[in-house]
């Protein structure tokens, strides 16, 4: 039971976390030691976690051992107490397992990659040369081959051996050969088109989407998906990831972060091999990428993109990207990449509307188990607007909670479970806040929110304001028409409906709506 646990809760974390993280501070822990306990006749779970120095130990304290020990109550069905401490010191001293290079050679299809000379360790006299310290990823050349007879290792197999990074190569042609990209891609198989709730708020990101999980390279290329953080992006280029990859599972498809595409840049740049660097992303089928907004101020990094975008393109290759801002509204990045972001197909994925936040919150419901009343989805809906991700969180607090108080899941539980993100919510969010935060935007007196100016440099911000209070608020109409300076209430019901409708077709006004909310949001 204690080894299944903690594998389902890593799974859990790599699909939360972001890779590098995962792989940095939990992938390498040792699985815990689970024992049950019964306190006052309750029955719970003792779990003792092993971290292997004084840093990583007081990082995982400090960063996950809130969430990890909330993850393992949920996948328990009962409270769950974490201790962390170091890894005794006759388990840190031991070696780690070293495999013989020619063993694994042994072990592998004819079609692997062979390992660069220079990357083993000469072991004692006579011994084999044995792969130490980091991590060598060595990959299958044909996904579809099949392994030499006796082989218990099956084709497609990606292996994680120890093993010493070697210095840049001088000799380019001795350099690591790049595994295919279907090896490599990095989605995550659990973001597919199935697994999103569709809605009025992501319906056009997601259709076009579906093109091009369909023809790739035939419309909308490239594909540039903005919206603020938490709408979906993500799982939206993932899921056309594994669309294709389902359908044409030799495709060369990758998926990354801005910032990674950003390192690969700097290091093939230190090392003065950019050939491996054209090699790693002019071949693909589908590049992936997430937060191009991350290239702002970096020269180089936007003159590699470019070039890769340009043949990516001449190749047919699909292209799909993400940012937090429309292409225009991107700063610090040269003109000539803004102006082949939006050559494209560019759509915007807004926050999601009651219904879709309604229809996520039960399907996430059922995905944890856990039976969610009608009403109670409606009542998380109403109180959490910000985005699917506080939507998920706060889904996953009531759950936790009801389980750990062993009640059943009604709102008066839910408004229990949820009192510090309401109280939050309450304390921070007023018309007074809303009034004073679209002046500072618009740079305009406070005053003239409740003065009769109408000049339309006033009375546009007034009407934003409006509109925000709201949507963000729980006053009724006439209320806020008396907090700005005592107009009718169809006036700020003209204002709600203009700036509503304005902002589903001017993708300016949309941005900056998004940037307001998410001030106020904190």
């Amino acid at each position: 039971m204690s080894a299944d646990l903690w594998s389902r809760s890593c799974e859990r974390l790599a699909a939360e976390l972001p890779e590098q993280q995962f792989n940095t501070w939990i992938r390498p822990l040792a699985p815990p030691d689970i024992q049950e306990a019964s306190p006052a006749g309750s029955a719970s779970l003792l779990v003792h976690l092993n971290a292997p120095n004084r840093f990583k130990l007081d990082w995982i304290r400090s960063q996950y051992a809130g969430r990890i020990e909330s993850i393992l109550a949920e996948l328990a069905g009962m409270p769950v107490r974490l201790t962390l401490a170091l890894t005794p010191r006759d388990h840190a001293a031991r070696p780690a397992a070293r495999l013989p290079v020619q063993a694994l050679a042994q072990r592998l299809p004819s079609t692997a990659v062979p390992l660069p000379s220079g990357l083993a360790r000469q072991a004692a006299p006579g011994d084999e040369p044995l792969l130490d310290d980091a991590e060598l990823l060595v990959a299958v050349d044909n996904p579809h081959a099949t392994a030499s007879a006796g082989s218990s290792v099956a084709a497609g197999t990606a292996f994680q051996v120890p093993a010493r990074p070697a210095a840049a190569p001088t000799n380019h042609s001795a350099s690591l050969h790049l595994a295919p990209a279907s090896t490599v891609h990095k989605l995550n198989s659990s973001l597919t088109f199935d697994t999103l709730v569709a809605g009025r708020a992501n319906q056009m990101a997601r259709t076009a989407a579906l093109h091009v999980a369909g023809a790739p390279g035939a419309m909308y290329n490239p594909l540039f998906i903005y919206g603020g953080v938490g709408l979906g992006k993500t799982h939206l280029v993932h899921a056309v990831g594994n669309a294709l990859l389902k359908d044409r599972p030799g495709a060369r498809v990758l998926y990354l972060h801005a910032e990674q595409f950003i390192s690969d840049v700097v290091k093939n740049y230190q090392r003065k091999t950019f050939d491996e660097l054209k090699a790693k992303y002019h071949g693909l089928d589908l590049l992936l990428i997430d937060d191009v907004q991350f290239f702002a101020g970096k020269e180089r990094t936007q003159e590699e993109f470019f070039n890769a975008f340009e043949a990516l393109l001449a190749k047919r290759a699909h292209i799909i990207m993400t940012s937090d801002t429309y292409p225009k509204g991107l700063v610090d990045i040269d003109e000539r990449l803004t102006s082949r972001f939006d050559s494209g197909l560019t759509v915007a994925i807004e926050p999601p509307e009651l219904e879709m936040r309604v229809a996520i919150l039960i399907r996430k419901a059922l995905a944890e188990g856990a039976d969610l009343p009608e009403d109670v989805a409606f009542f998380v809906a109403k109180n959490v607007r910000a985005n699917v991700r506080e939507l998920e969180g706060a889904l996953r607090k009531v759950i936790a909670y009801a389980r750990f108080s062993q009640k059943d899941i009604n709102i008066v539980l839910a408004r229990e479970a949820l009192r510090d993100l309401l109280s939050i919510q309450n304390r921070q969010i007023s018309v007074e806040n809303i009034q004073k935060t679209v002046a500072d935007f618009y740079k305009i007196k406070v005053a003239d929110m409740y003065s009769k100016k109408r000049p339309a440099s006033i009375a546009h911000p007034r009407q934003i304001a409006m509109y925000l209070a709201k949507e963000l608020t729980k006053r009724s109409l006439p209320e806020i028409g008396e907090l700005f300076g005592g107009r009718d209430h169809t006036t700020v019901l003209h204002a709600v409906r203009k700036v509503g409708s304005d902002r589903s077709k001017n993708a300016e006004l949309n941005q900056q709506l998004h940037v307001l909310e998410q001030t106020l949001k904190g």
